[in-house]
């Protein structure tokens, strides 16, 4: 009897850490990101062997922060590291002991660029969608349409 309850309690502890996952994987799309109240994506990352956390930056969309957040763990870990997007990282960077500053300049950098990119993008798309939302003024008569 006292085997089953201290089962019990288990399960609901065990069902609570699946459910706080969960819940982790849909606000948190990549790792070493979160989510700011006010719609902001932050990217921090522990240094090896210390408490101390390198600060990356603060971007606007989660992609830029994950980007950032991979050049950092790729230059403390190495290639072995846990990446977000293996495939966009260059490995002819020479990996040689650099300065936890060099790290947060590199991470800002290439986090800053995505940003950009994503942000450039992401205002084409709603310009292009808006054009197509405009209802046509049917007072005009239609442009380039001239006939003879």
């Amino acid at each position: 009897m006292e085997g089953g309850c201290c089962s019990t309690s288990t399960m609901t502890s065990t069902e609570n850490k699946r459910k706080r996952r969960n819940h982790q994987q849909q606000n948190k799309p990549y790792r070493g990101i979160r989510m700011r109240k006010w719609g902001k994506w932050v990217a921090e990352i522990r240094e090896p062997n210390k408490r101390s956390r390198i600060w990356l930056g603060s971007y606007t969309t989660p992609v830029a922060a994950a980007r950032a957040y991979d050049t950092a763990v790729f230059y403390l870990r190495g290639p072995s590291a846990r990446l977000n997007f293996p495939e966009l990282i260059l490995e002819e960077d020479d990996l040689h002991e650099i300065s936890t500053a060099s790290i947060r300049k590199k991470a800002t950098e290439v986090g800053a660029r995505v940003d950009a990119i994503q942000t450039a993008l992401h205002q084409s798309e709603s310009n292009s969608e808006s054009r197509l939302s405009e209802k046509p003024d049917l007072n005009k008569f239609p442009e380039g349409s001239e006939e003879d």
